[in-house]
């Protein structure tokens, strides 16, 4: 992505526009659904209403929830919610009308909407810290205390159609129990992958409208950019598990979520899915919302080429599966984009070349027009795409591992130039089965979710 010069357009809109007000928001357990409508302004300059629908189901029930715990959480998915709409033009100060919150918890705001927008600051070029960047205001006194809640020991899975929801849905899927799937914004991927699983009827959707007028501002030229999208889904889902009486939320988050993407810097496309932020959201969920609720990732022991290495296992989703952003309206890899790129690299040395070129629509590695891309994975270039992709470690030893799927066949473009880099000289050595046995201990796992991923390492 191309740097944007935009520090005198963020001052010059800071000066002119002062306030962002969260004046509160509109909710409705109609017949059919739940709708929660937000309601946003800033100054007197443009009101956004983003609304969330959340279709009814059986197994999403709200009578056992106090009013006051259902707008408290609803309160908080608008706290999230509203930093798309205010990077748009970056007013100095945040104004909440209905709730107040604690300096702790003002803490645990600012920390989300500054590294959550490290992308968005980082290709819009704007030199600002956590200290100034923006001053959270609360004008009421409306205050709520976590709430105890009786939950089954179930599982809520977020689906997103990708290779790693996928890992986690099999290995939940013979769990005892009555596990549920979830999906944000259904597309064809993430509804197949749930379907071939085997939750059909077991699926959670929420469907998430953004204000037209925040897509206008972006046509008209004010500020644009990445926002922590993760951290939307970990409220909704928080949400989604009081609704349906769940104790667990597996979200499919892998320990390579916590590299950087820009060398040296803290700027992390993949924030809002790191470790740190993970804690950061259990804790503030635990003393502030519910003790009971246990938010943590499968996936966190292992890594993206471990991940690849049990996908590969179940071949009944490899023509379903998707992970591409740019083809995702279509349902299809575009082929042109790192994320396809690196999806290819990752899986090579577990599919067969052929079945690859079957997924994808042909071989990647032999795409000259990627080289850009494949420069950025492998660390030849100083900048990782923005783009949820693993470590350059891994990418590195995949495709020096995928070097013996061509031994009767021509090397393809790509890995043979990787094969003569320096980066593709040190990692000859790489040691396969220390890669696929290698479990990390940061993470949240209960011991019966660790022993999940531990089995299918470690003999």
């Amino acid at each position: 992505m191309q740097l944007q010069h935009n520090q005198e357009k963020f001052n010059d809109l800071r000066n002119t526009y002062q306030e962002f007000v969260y004046e509160g928001f509109d909710y409705d357990f109609l017949e059919t659904e739940l709708q929660i409508v937000f309601h946003f302004r800033i100054d007197d300059f443009v009101q956004f209403n983003p609304k969330i629908l959340i279709p009814k189901t059986p197994f999403l029930n709200h009578k056992h929830l106090s009013k006051d715990y259902i707008e408290w959480l609803i309160f908080h998915i608008g706290m999230i919610e509203l930093i798309s709409y205010w990077k748009a033009i970056c007013p100095t100060k945040i104004v909440i009308r209905d709730f107040y919150l604690n300096e702790k918890q003002i803490a645990f705001w600012e920390k989300i909407y500054f590294h959550g927008l490290g992308e968005f600051f980082y290709l819009n070029d704007i030199d600002t810290n956590m200290n100034d960047f923006v001053e959270i205001v609360c004008e009421s006194s409306r205050v709520y205390s976590a709430q105890s809640l009786n939950l089954t020991e179930d599982c809520i899975i977020p689906v997103g159609g990708g290779k790693d929801s996928v890992v986690s849905l099999e290995l939940l899927k013979n769990r005892k129990g009555d596990n549920l799937a979830l999906i944000m914004n259904p597309r064809g991927a993430s509804v197949a992958t749930a379907n071939i699983a085997g939750f059909e009827d077991k699926t959670i959707i929420i469907k998430r409208f953004l204000d037209q007028k925040l897509l206008d501002l972006n046509k008209q030229g004010f500020l644009n950019g990445h926002t922590p999208f993760s951290a939307l889904l970990g409220f909704i889902t928080v949400l989604s598990a009081s609704l349906a009486k769940k104790k667990y939320i597996a979200l499919s988050n892998e320990s390579s979520a916590n590299e950087s993407t820009v060398i040296g810097t803290d700027v992390n496309h993949q924030y809002s899915k790191s470790y740190e932020f993970e804690s950061d959201f259990r804790n503030y969920v635990h003393e502030f919302i519910s003790p009971d609720i246990q938010y943590f990732s499968l996936l966190r022991p292992i890594s993206e080429f471990q991940i690849a290495s049990l996908f590969a296992k179940s071949p009944q989703y490899f023509y379903d599966f998707k992970s591409c952003n740019a083809g995702s309206k279509q349902n299809i890899w575009c082929g042109a984009c790192s994320k396809c790129l690196f999806t290819f690299i990752i899986l090579s040395p577990f599919i067969e070349p052929a079945v690859l070129e079957k997924i994808f629509g042909k071989n990647l590695l032999n795409d000259e027009s990627l080289l850009g891309y494949f420069d950025e994975l492998t660390g030849i270039a100083e900048v990782k795409p923005f783009e949820c992709v693993g470590t350059v470690d891994e990418v590195n030893a995949a495709l020096c591992l995928s070097k013996a799927q061509y031994l009767d066949a021509e090397m393809p473009f790509l890995l043979k130039r990787f094969m003569d880099t320096k980066q593709g000289v040190i990692c000859k050595s790489v040691n396969r089965e220390k890669l696929l046995k290698t479990i990390e201990t940061e993470h949240f796992l209960e011991k019966e979710f660790e022993e999940l991923i531990r089995k299918e390492f470690i003999n």
